[in-house]
């Protein structure tokens, strides 16, 4: 039976849901001049989901509180996920806000499946059942697919809609053909039973759980886009509208983390053995594969995909180690990285104008020429990307590290310093292309918002602001895992 607790830990998602269908309907009334009064609402839903995640815990005493008959979970893993998402589409929003208005996109739709994206990462970092886990999950994936073909008239966009839609299809099926076999074997579907079942499970019986576990993490892989799982990323990348792009690049991964989170600490704990050598292959493979694949692109936002699975990588490296400053160190590394995204692909959407994409290397040639101030916030975005000092980038990479080298794993922490030497290459190819190629003549001039450069640089410093200053974030991801 339900009851109000469960409706109060729930609060966040409800508002979500609730706004969400206000500004579907508003759309649907007003028809004209809908643009503005739908960024408005939309931004104010995420801030205050946001303040209401925080403040539900709080009044809760910080404890853990399981609701929904136990199938829904509000911890501090939870509530800082939800902050971090909610932050994350604050940013998306404001970045996409021109360009959708430039480019035709449907400014309503793409609002309403926004939020409903949110609320379904803000339900999947709180499942704690696998029915919940795939809901939350599905809620989260279909709306993108959606908004990946948002703009009809481009040929691009709707083969890079039906990739992403097919693949994701069978990633969904791996995932829950996975999670079928662990609910075969002990016949629970709550987390916590899982777990508690499987550590009572003799090692001779465990082979359909060990099967189960190769499926789930398939499945988390696509969704994270690792290699070997890693084809869809710079298809959809490439293909959808840069603003969608963005949206791809940073929330969802966040949220893929925390299905990460959820399956392999709460519900499989005592397959630890099993599931850090999987990991671990996985990992050392993005990072080589995105690494050198990157290296001969010159479509930007190809080379920026390639590199999202070489983060990827690394932060599986951190999860791999099976250690509390392991998943601190790979929690740090995820917010880190979506920040440092979302200023890179920011840029892109910022630079791009009517009928003109910044798509190709050469779109950025003489940037320092026609906008220091903007190069300069790119600047700091590529080198903490490549995990130069003092950019937060390279204290999420010596996180790592350091719990590698905590569990005694020296020789993939040397393989990670060289595969990030060996990716730094078209981190700075970029900023030579910015900094020392004469400005093409044909370049769009640069015209932009001054509340689109306030927020880039929001965005850009604060990148360099969290690798001088890292201790608090830092501290939050290790209290999370105490």
């Amino acid at each position: 039976m339900l009851t109000i607790l469960d409706f109060f830990t729930a609060t966040p998602e409800i508002f979500v849901l609730a706004m969400s269908c206000f500004i579907l309907m508003l759309g649907v009334l007003l028809k004209k001049n809908i643009s503005a009064i739908s960024y408005c609402l939309a931004q104010t839903t995420l801030i205050c989901s946001a303040l209401l995640s925080f403040k539900c815990f709080s009044i809760l005493h910080f404890i853990n509180i399981y609701s929904f008959s136990h199938t829904f979970i509000l911890d501090k893993l939870a509530v800082s996920l939800k902050i971090f998402i909610d932050i994350a589409m604050i940013f998306t929003f404001w970045y996409a806000r021109l360009y959708n208005d430039e480019n035709k996109i449907p400014e309503n739709e793409f609002y309403v499946l926004g939020l409903l994206a949110t609320l379904g990462m803000m339900i999947l970092v709180s499942a704690a059942n696998f029915i919940i886990l795939f809901l939350g999950m599905e809620l989260m994936s279909l709306p993108i697919y959606a908004m990946v073909a948002l703009m009809r008239g481009k040929q691009r966009c709707i083969e890079a809609a039906m990739k992403y839609f097919i693949i994701g299809s069978v990633a969904t099926a791996m995932l829950l053909y996975g999670l079928s076999l662990f609910f075969g074997a002990t016949h629970s579907l709550d987390l916590s039973n899982v777990a508690k079942i499987i550590s009572m499970t003799a090692p001779s019986q465990n082979l359909i759980l060990y099967f189960g576990l190769v499926f789930v993490i398939a499945g988390i892989a696509f969704k994270l886009g690792a290699a070997p799982f890693h084809m869809w990323v710079p298809d959809v990348y490439d293909g959808a509208p840069n603003s969608i792009t963005l949206l791809i690049s940073a929330a969802p991964k966040i949220a893929a983390f925390g299905l990460a989170i959820r399956f392999l600490l709460n519900a499989t704990p005592s397959l630890n053995i099993q599931w850090e050598h999987i990991l671990f292959a996985i990992a050392l493979l993005s990072i080589a594969i995105g690494n050198f694949a990157a290296i001969i692109q010159t479509n930007i936002k190809r080379l920026l995909a390639y590199s999202s699975i070489a983060h990827i990588g690394y932060m599986l490296l951190g999860l791999a180690c099976g250690t509390t400053r392991g998943d601190a160190a790979a929690l740090f590394y995820m917010t880190t990285y979506a920040l440092t995204s979302l200023g890179a692909f920011g840029m892109i959407v910022l630079l791009s104008k009517a009928g003109f994409d910044v798509k190709e290397l050469k779109d950025f040639s003489g940037l320092a020429t026609r906008s220091p101030w903007l190069a300069f916030m790119m600047l700091l975005v590529l080198f903490s990307l490549a995990g130069i000092p003092p950019m937060v980038g390279f204290i999420a990479k010596v996180g790592i590290i350091e719990a590698l080298m905590n569990v005694h794993l020296v020789w993939i922490a040397v393989l990670a310093i060289i595969f990030a030497i060996i990716g730094s290459y078209y981190y700075i190819r970029v900023i030579k292309v910015m900094y020392f190629e004469n400005v093409i003549t044909d370049s769009v001039k640069i015209t932009c918002e001054g509340n689109l450069i306030f927020i880039l640089s929001i965005n850009g410093l604060s990148v360099l602001l969290l690798g001088i200053f890292p201790s608090q974030l830092f501290t939050l991801c290790h209290v999370i895992f105490s």
